[in-house]
């Protein structure tokens, strides 16, 4: 049998490997390098709902292997469902050699003949996937991402700057590994993107701003789609008092100025006292300021869109 557990199918952009990575090797504690191709997969011992990832398109949870479709009708054979559970079995575009159409509709066949259950391809209450990983066909229970958060795409309030849904809720992800008794900080917040979506994951998330237009966006974002306005605050973050387990940090910029080294030296003191991890996101090189506040770099990756550069640093 497979030592790890579940098989998790994923796809990303050529702009977005580097944050795919970070996010997936962080999300399922990977030490070893995510292999990014067309059919893409990931083996992993830590289960989690796929539909945290942006990137992730489910989750296999395995129930068996074998050298050949043909070696998995015994296991198919002990796979009894209730009366009224309905299934259907597919087989996954993903993996190292998936089978052309003709195939894969002989293998689903061919498994689901094996089943006890009753078979129903719409809808079914429990699917049943394949996949080819290496040498070998693997059976399991497939989940698929639940994508409702893209509906967050759509806030009332939002402007063209600020970071994206994808970018927000992998960036969460990165900072946040483990949701429960979590407090997550957004010092800089703008329209409350990354607390929406921290918020999304039942994660315990605040936001704040110094921009009065942008807490004001926040302020009607996040109850928009059922959360809390209190959440975000008015304020220098240097002012912030209180403890969080990590923080999301987009340092300020703009388009026609730069911060002040000084003030952004001050702005990373601060947050080191406020936690204990956090993920800063600058459009500008601060690493030499991160290191003189105190911070250990754990990680850095970029992200670009168009010409548009973000440096991000995961820092302890």
């Amino acid at each position: 049998m497979m030592a790890a557990k579940y098989v998790y199918i994923f796809a990303c952009h050529e702009n977005e490997r580097e944050l795919c990575h970070l996010e997936l090797s962080t999300l399922l504690k990977l030490d070893s390098e995510i292999r990014i191709t067309s059919g893409s997969y990931i083996r992993s011992e830590r289960c989690i709902p796929p539909g945290r990832s942006p990137f992730m398109h489910g989750r296999l949870n395995v129930l068996g292997e074998g050298d050949s479709i043909t070696e998995l009708l015994p296991i198919a054979r002990n796979i009894r469902l209730q009366q009224d559970e309905t299934f259907k079995v597919v087989c996954l575009k993903a993996g190292d050699t998936p089978p052309d159409y003709a195939q894969a509709r002989n293998f689903e066949k061919e498994v689901g003949m094996c089943i006890h259950g009753k078979a129903q391809m719409k809808q079914p209450k429990v699917t049943f996937g394949l996949i080819k990983i290496g040498l070998k066909w693997i059976l399991g229970q497939w989940t698929e991402a639940e994508k409702s958060w893209q509906n967050h795409q759509q806030k009332p309030q939002n402007y063209s700057t600020g970071f994206g849904v994808t970018l927000a809720r992998a960036l969460v992800n990165v900072a946040v590994p483990e949701t429960e008794n979590h407090r997550l900080l957004d010092p800089c917040c703008g329209m409350g993107t990354v607390v929406i979506e921290a918020l999304s994951m039942e994660i315990d998330a605040v936001g704040n701003d110094l921009n009065a237009l942008a807490v004001r966006g926040a302020k009607v974002n996040l109850p928009h789609f059922g959360y809390d306005a209190n959440r975000i605050t008015l304020g220098d973050m240097r002012d912030l008092e209180g403890e969080y387990d990590s923080a999301i940090f987009d340092m300020p910029y703009n388009l026609c100025s730069v911060l002040p080294d000084q003030e952004q030296r001050e702005m990373l003191r601060k947050l080191r006292k406020l936690c204990k991890r956090a993920v800063v996101v600058s459009t500008e090189w601060v690493q030499a300021h991160l290191l003189e506040s105190g911070w250990t770099i754990e990680k850095y990756i970029t992200v670009r869109k168009g010409t548009f550069v973000r440096h991000v640093w995961v820092c302890m």
